[in-house]
């Protein structure tokens, strides 16, 4: 009975769906934000996309934000601030679009609800980068993002609370044109987002960890 439980417990555990693997954003306090030289060079919204994976015991959800404004300043081909707007309202859900469009509209409500973004009262969310650095692994720190050649360092505002932020990322300079690609994991709760986070309640719990997947064109 014992060996049979075992099993039963290895297999409920494995079955159990967990944040993809991705580096873990460092997260701090707010960090002071320096006034800017350089070129501006604006975010390509149309080509640019913001993807977001939350996953349960039961399975996972994927989806994106579109960005409704942005801009990076460059001087001499380093990135020296910059900031993205985010339009919350934009939260759309891709897994379930040709399979449960009754349930996909209901995800994307709960999600546009208080008990997570509650998108009417904070309709949309910001990140200013607080500097960009090139990147060097700490030892024994290995990272998944394989070619990363930076660090990003931002300040990230999601419902009025901001938290500074510290991934991994590629960015390429090419003539007139920037593209950045990073993807990392963070704690919803951090920005106040608790519901189901409780690990306590089992099947109906909803991993803190979130991934997120950002690819993003600036052109000058």
């Amino acid at each position: 009975m014992k060996y049979i439980l075992s099993i039963m417990l290895i297999i409920f555990v494995a079955a159990c769906e967990q944040a993809p693997k991705a580096d873990k954003a460092t997260i701090t306090e707010a960090h002071p934000v320096k006034e800017s030289v350089g070129s501006p060079y604006l975010v390509d919204t149309v080509n640019s996309e913001i993807q977001w994976i939350g996953t349960k015991p039961t399975g996972k959800h994927v989806g994106l934000f579109k960005i409704q404004e942005g801009k990076l300043l460059v001087k001499d081909t380093a990135i020296t601030g910059g900031n993205i707007i985010i339009k919350m309202n934009s939260l759309e859900n891709i897994d379930l679009s040709k399979t449960d469009t009754t349930l996909k509209r209901k995800l994307e409500n709960e999600l546009k609800g208080p008990l997570f973004f509650d998108v009417n009262t904070f309709p949309v969310a910001t990140f200013e980068i607080t500097s960009v650095s090139d990147f060097s692994p700490s030892v024994g720190n290995e990272v998944l993002m394989k070619n990363a050649n930076y660090t990003i360092q931002g300040n990230l505002t999601i419902k009025n609370i901001t938290k500074n932020i510290s991934f991994p990322a590629i960015i390429r300079f090419e003539k007139n044109e920037i593209s950045a690609m990073a993807n990392f994991n963070i704690d919803r709760t951090l920005w106040g987002m608790t519901y189901r986070a409780d690990k306590s309640m089992q099947d109906k719990l909803i991993n803190s960890a979130v991934n997120i997947e950002f690819r993003l064109k600036a052109k000058k």
